[in-house]
């Protein structure tokens, strides 16, 4: 029998970690995919993804609305089972299944081609005509719960054909539309964006795969651990390892954000800028990874490394000086507490993408604390209190000397005077 469970890659967020904060997996304003469908909330962007269904479905050219339909729907019917088994947990009907797929997706494409094509949208379209309407909808379509299998995407897309207007493929249209949503600006982040993610979310996570590999280190380490406290195992916070002699340098023209290297007591970090969508944009990755519907767990590696180094304000202020943290949120907002609450509930087992980081980092502070230590010793050694310690035991050899020759020429005159006396 068939294992389906390899091939789950939607799932529903675990209540150990969506407990503090639920809100942040739930979307506001859209519902994708089967996990929030019928919430009333999102009726009246019900409404508009019929509509831009319709646009999508209607503008194929000498074909009939009805014929373009019935193509899609044997398309997604085809699709159906291997969709299903995409997700953790799934209650619609097999009809009803199938029309969320088509109207999901039909709206989907036909958004991503709108963002792309001006000369496309309706004057007075709601989604372009708000302000702030269309970031809300990009934050929803990266949320774990909120999301549609990228085969089915890339199916529609092959059956109804895109307008004249609309040249791109559908990676330069997910590239166009989701590239901001990419934290740290990676190089070639065009080439990362292809169609072969399991969906959107997926998509941004494969941009943020790390590059730089580290030496794993042979400290023991337990199978499995919380993310700890800025005082726990991993990494020292920012403002002692200053004290210790390391140095922090904002690391520039990087690949991933998660790049971090450390060189000759030098720990250089992309930048990170924090703004609206970075907290639920990371709990919704780390939620990807703890589902284990992806194999590398490197976010929440990332987001367990940076908790550590940003245990205080003053940790913080330390990063943002050296343009390593840039925080665009309010002020009351402090990034030790926003990383705090991200990593809540999260565990991080033995492959930590950070452990051989770590370790050169604790081993470059204990040589650098053994230098000092034999430095300090060679100064006290040289110090004038020494000095003075050598200086106070010769004098007090040179007055016994002098005492010793004062009572021998004494002894001797006494002598001599008795002798004298004795003979007169």
């Amino acid at each position: 029998m068939e294992d389906f469970s390899s091939s789950i890659s939607i799932a529903l967020v675990p209540e150990n970690i969506a407990k503090e904060n639920r809100r942040a997996y739930i979307p506001e304003k859209l519902s994708i995919g089967p996990f929030h469908r019928g919430n009333r909330a999102f009726k009246n962007m019900e409404g508009q993804k019929w509509r831009y269904a319709f646009a999508l479905l209607n503008r194929k050219p000498n074909l009939e609305l009805e014929s373009t339909i019935d193509k899609c729907m044997k398309a997604v019917h085809e699709l159906e089972h291997r969709a299903k088994r995409c997700y953790s947990d799934i209650k619609l009907p097999g009809n009803e299944f199938e029309e969320m797929l088509l109207v999901d997706g039909s709206f989907i494409i036909e958004l991503l081609i709108k963002y792309s094509n001006k000369s496309l949208r309706r004057r007075g379209d709601p989604i372009f005509g708000t302000p702030g309407k269309l970031f809300d909808l990009r934050c929803d379509m990266v949320l774990l719960e909120n999301q549609i299998p990228m085969f089915v995407l890339q199916r529609l897309f092959q059956v109804v054909r895109a307008p004249e207007q609309c040249e791109q493929s559908l990676s330069d249209l997910l590239y166009r539309f989701f590239r901001n949503m990419i934290p740290g600006e990676p190089r070639n982040l065009r080439e990362k964006f292809n169609d072969e993610a399991h969906h959107f979310l997926d998509l941004i996570h494969n941009c943020l795969i790390p590059t730089v590999s580290y030496p794993i280190g042979t400290k023991p380490q337990d199978e499995t651990e919380t993310i700890p406290s800025p005082a726990g195992k991993g990494i020292k916070p920012a403002r002692e390892l200053k004290r210790a002699g390391v140095k922090f340098k904002c690391r520039a023209n990087n690949a991933s954000l998660l790049d971090i290297d450390f060189k000759n007591g030098m720990l250089q970090i992309p930048p990170l800028v924090l703004n609206q969508s970075t907290e639920r944009l990371f709990k919704n990755l780390v939620a990807l990874e703890q589902t284990r519907c992806v194999n590398l767990p490197c976010v929440s590696s990332y987001v367990r490394l940076i908790h550590c180094l940003i245990s205080s304000e003053k940790d913080e202020k330390l990063l943002e000086e050296v343009g390593i943290v840039t925080n665009l949120l309010d002020k009351d907002v402090r990034v030790s507490g926003l990383f705090r609450d991200i990593c809540e509930g999260v565990t991080v087992e033995e492959d930590f993408h950070y452990e051989g980081l770590c370790d050169q980092v604790e081993e470059y502070c204990e040589a650098k604390k053994r230098k000092w230590k034999k430095l300090k010793r060679k100064r006290k050694n040289r110090s004038p209190g020494a000095v003075a310690s050598l200086g106070s035991g010769s004098s007090s050899v040179l007055v016994v000397a002098v005492l010793i020759l004062v009572f021998t020429a004494l002894g001797a005159m006494f002598s001599a005077l008795s002798f004298f006396l004795h003979r007169n």
